[in-house]
């Protein structure tokens, strides 16, 4: 270990593998406990450690799958080759394959922030595999696209910015990678020592090495995966699988009322509100473990 520099944290007692995923793509995922098989997909600028706690306590009952997305963290990161390198699609098919390679045809699946979108698609496009769905702090990409407008939309400034051709998001990012990174760690958190220093610099370490994989996740939700949930839309498709969704309570200042954005695309759909901040599986994994729990009753 170089000396400074904090170790690499891991979750206790999950063991790491490299699998393919789809089109040959390596996925990196931590594997714990035994029982029925549950998969949590990380958010941004995270890995597969956010779901350290959760994954933890989870893991006394279910079989739990940590992957890392394609361009994230440990797992492979493809150059864009076109649009489709990165959409939602694609990563939802890395997620169903992997599992597959460690002996689960179905399984329940969760998410948070980039990886609650990857589970949103897994659940169209595989709702035969995937039996449960939870969602962490998100609306789908074309209705987030709807409702962020105006003044309020400055809060999604990284967004727009990683939407723009190839090229200058990704040279600006690279040039402060740390600052800009660890900005949204810094202001979408509600309780900052959830996030310990060694988990901070892990995330820092891994955004800085995949900003070009990063840059091509987000363009590809300002373009294919619009695609896609308009498509979807369009054919009136809907999850078929009972779904938790976990939001933060903003209150009147959210603008638009996010609990029926869901239940368009969710019949049967459990929506609750936290008062922790975005990062709510490191913030409050007891709320969260529980809700989980809840929905895999169901």
């Amino acid at each position: 270990m170089t000396p400074g520099v904090p170790a690499s944290p891991a979750i206790p007692g999950f063991d790491h593998v490299r699998l393919p995923g789809a089109d040959g793509v390596e996925i990196a995922a931590a594997v714990g406990g035994s029982g029925s098989p549950v998969v949590l997909l990380h958010g941004f600028p995270q890995t597969h450690l956010m779901w350290r706690h959760v994954a933890v306590r989870l893991a006394a009952e279910h079989t739990v799958i940590c992957p890392d997305l394609r361009g994230y963290g440990a797992s492979g990161k493809p150059a864009a080759a076109g649009p489709g390198t990165y959409a939602k699609r694609a990563m939802a098919a890395d997620v169903v394959a992997l599992a597959a390679a460690l002996g689960h045809d179905r399984f329940a699946l969760a998410g948070h922030d980039r990886g609650a979108l990857v589970a949103f698609r897994a659940g169209l496009d595989h709702p035969e595999t995937i039996t449960h769905l939870g969602i962490l702090d998100v609306v789908p990409t074309l209705d987030m696209w709807n409702v962020l407008h105006g003044a309020a939309a400055a809060v999604g400034y990284h967004l727009f910015l990683m939407a723009q051709p190839p090229g200058l998001p990704e040279t600006m990012i690279a040039a402060s990678a740390d600052a800009f990174f660890g900005s949204f760690l810094d202001a979408w958190a509600a309780d900052p020592a959830a996030m310990p220093p060694e988990v901070r610099a892990a995330y820092l370490r891994a955004s800085a090495a995949a900003v070009p994989s990063i840059v091509a996740d987000y363009r590809a939700s300002a373009g294919v995966d619009v695609e896609h949930d308009q498509a979807d839309l369009d054919a009136g498709s809907q999850l078929a699988m009972p779904v938790t969704v976990i939001q933060q309570d903003w209150g009147a200042q959210l603008g638009y009322d996010a609990a029926a954005v869901w239940r368009a695309w969710a019949p049967d759909l459990d929506h609750r509100l936290t008062r922790a901040g975005h990062f709510m599986a490191e913030e409050a994994p007891d709320e969260v473990t529980a809700a989980f729990r809840d929905l895999l009753a169901r």
